[in-house]
């Protein structure tokens, strides 16, 4: 039996699930969901399914087995916890929450009903990813350089600081998030933005350009820095600086640079369909031990993220574990 799957949500990256779900043999799409309705029907009409007009309604009645969680911050209600309650596993698209008292509440009801959760923090799933923390493994790792440098996306809410928490948090939590998987915990985070491009922009009161400095449990130390003010693309990824070695990743590509000369490495890994793929296998089998980014861990790289909002908001560095 295939599983059967459910979709709150059905915009940009949530058509990109679909995409991977569609060449699953293991995955059936039968239920759609989104605030417009437009979505949710041509979702139907490219995948097959029931469009629902509420996500109350498609919990209640689908006989779902997992359902994809794809909103905005700011849109996390009751959603995950209405699945939870229900034991209807899912994925959730990253941020996970606008506020930690929302990502610890979902935490809480995962905890409780014993649900396979993920979350779409998929570069964690590259081979390259993989090479990247094998070699790091052994290293004494001293400095960690995180950037996501861009341009700014035109879904309205982004540009909202109260719904997005700008980019330091709805884009750059990728970086905090690959950060932790292949640095370690952070301990310490210390940040400043500013408005320096974009103050022309309608209805936008987001910071085009940030930066944290960090200091990991390890005692590394980093900085991870954005900008969304560029009219090109520039550069994602992280840099991990140790005595003997310079590890380089962004998406799929891994440089690695010691005193013996540089390797390039191109991934293997189509790392979203493989999320896709270890998601819909845990639920099948009901074993998530495969996941990469389970709900609980995933509430530690929103902590990061929110501590960066929060020292900015204060100019003050802040303990991550205090937020």
């Amino acid at each position: 039996m295939a599983v059967r799957i459910g979709f709150i949500g059905c915009g940009g990256i949530a058509n990109a699930h679909m995409s991977s779900l569609a060449t699953l043999k293991d995955a059936e799409m039968v239920a759609f969901y989104d605030i417009v309705e437009e979505k949710a029907k041509a979702a139907v009409e490219k995948y097959g399914g029931k469009p629902y007009k509420g996500h109350v309604e498609m919990l209640d009645t689908a006989k779902l087995d997992a359902v994809y969680i794809c909103l905005p911050p700011h849109a996390h209600l009751d959603q995950e916890v209405m699945a939870a309650e229900r034991g209807v596993a899912f994925l959730v698209e990253k941020p996970i929450a606008r506020t930690m008292e929302k990502a610890r509440e979902i935490e809480a009801a995962v905890n409780k009903a014993g649900i396979i959760t993920a979350v779409g923090y998929h570069w964690r799933y590259y081979d390259t990813t993989d090479m990247a923390r094998c070699f790091l493994a052994d290293k004494t790792i001293g400095m960690v350089l995180g950037y996501w440098m861009g341009g700014l996306p035109g879904v309205h809410w982004w540009r909202v600081y109260e719904e997005s928490g700008g980019q330091l948090h709805e884009q750059t939590t990728h970086i905090f998030d690959l950060a932790r998987y292949l640095c370690g915990e952070m301990k310490t985070v210390y940040a400043q933005t500013a408005l320096r491009a974009l103050s022309h922009v309608e209805d936008l009161n987001v910071p085009d350009v940030g930066t944290v400095a960090i200091e990991f449990e390890s005692g590394a130390v980093g900085t991870i820095s954005n900008v969304c003010l560029l009219q090109m693309g520039y550069t994602v990824g992280l840099h991990i600086v140790c005595p003997d070695a310079v590890v380089e990743t962004s998406g799929g590509h891994l440089t690695v640079r010691t005193k013996d000369g540089v390797r390039n490495i191109d991934s293997l890994t189509n790392a979203s369909l493989e999320a896709n793929r270890t998601f819909v296998a845990a639920v099948r089998s009901n074993d998530g031990a495969r996941i990469r980014s389970p709900y609980s861990d995933a509430v530690k790289s929103t902590a990061c993220s929110l501590a960066a909002l929060k020292s900015a908001e204060t100019g003050q560095p802040v303990q991550v574990a205090d937020v």
